[in-house]
């Protein structure tokens, strides 16, 4: 296969492969890039949701769609299958046909705010709109390993809440309740520094940042925290922008990546169909 690196920070498009033959050599071949560059762009494939879903599990077992996306629509000849969300902005028969819409989608990182987020996701491009939609990436090595020292003093053996309360599209999720005090908020407590199961290194892990709550700090010192954190974390030199392409299949590893979407026109269709992988519980690194 070939290997044409995109970024500085991370990011890698990879070619000469097929999907649907993937033995075990090649898939540590795959793996070994995707070590390296966290972010993988395969073009120009043309699977089933059932050949997705067989090359999804090369890399572990499958999770099972959240229900809030699990949308499935008469009349629409998407995804039955448990394993492969619809991420699109189309309406079917008066109701949509998958999740996220055409808003914005702000960084974060995918079901950090369960107690085992996901390892890793794939996300298959079958239509997308003239303009606008980008996936932006960052790595979040490199925003660990460029901490200030002081910024790393502060979060050293530091746990957050990850909050569950909202999407990355700021859409309240069914059958919870907002809450005011961000001490309060449900979802998962992660340490703010994880150490990778596969390559022992350290990275940020940060989820979203609506709601967010560094535990043990006054609300004024974790919120002052948090956006230091996320400013950090998100600059331009850190981030790898994806503008899709029919056919693209994008892999990132959701350990050590936060990702956003870009909005775009709601009259334009847009579908994709993703995977995601069972993770680890995240281990808190060493300080």
């Amino acid at each position: 296969m070939d290997v044409r690196p995109l970024a500085p920070a991370l990011g890698a498009e990879v070619t000469s492969i097929d999907l649907t033959a993937v033995g075990r050599e090649t898939f540590e071949a795959i793996l070994d890039v995707w070590s390296r560059y966290l972010v993988l762009v395969l073009p120009r494939q043309r699977l089933t949701d059932e050949e997705l879903a067989a090359f999804s599990r090369h890399f572990g077992q499958l999770d099972m769609a959240p229900p809030v996306e699990a949308t499935r629509v008469d009349g629409y000849s998407g995804s039955r299958l448990p394993e492969v969300t619809v991420i699109s902005n189309v309406v079917a028969n008066g109701k949509p046909i998958g999740a996220l819409g055409a808003g914005e989608a702000e960084w974060h990182t995918d079901m950090s705010y369960h107690d085992v987020p996901p390892s890793a996701s794939l996300l298959y491009a079958l239509e997308i709109p003239p303009a606008g939609g980008d996936t932006s990436f960052c790595s979040m090595y490199a925003a660990y390993d460029t901490l200030p020292a002081d910024l790393l003093r502060s979060i050293r053996d530091r746990i957050a809440i990850h909050d569950i309360t909202y999407t990355s599209a700021g859409d309240l999720r069914k059958g919870i309740t907002p809450v005011q005090d961000v001490t309060q908020t449900p979802g998962a407590r992660h340490p703010l520094v994880r150490i990778h199961p596969l390559t022992k290194r350290k990275a940020l892990f940060l989820g979203r940042r609506r709601n967010g709550y560094i535990v043990g700090l006054p609300v004024p010192e974790s919120e002052a925290l948090l956006d230091r954190l996320w400013a950090h974390a998100t600059q331009e030199r850190f981030v790898f922008t994806h503008r899709w392409s029919v056919g693209d299949i994008v892999i990132w590893d959701n350990r050590c990546v936060m990702h956003r979407r870009e909005a775009f026109d709601p009259q334009s269709r847009r579908i994709m169909h993703r995977t995601q992988v069972k993770g680890e519980v995240p281990v808190a690194a060493a300080a």
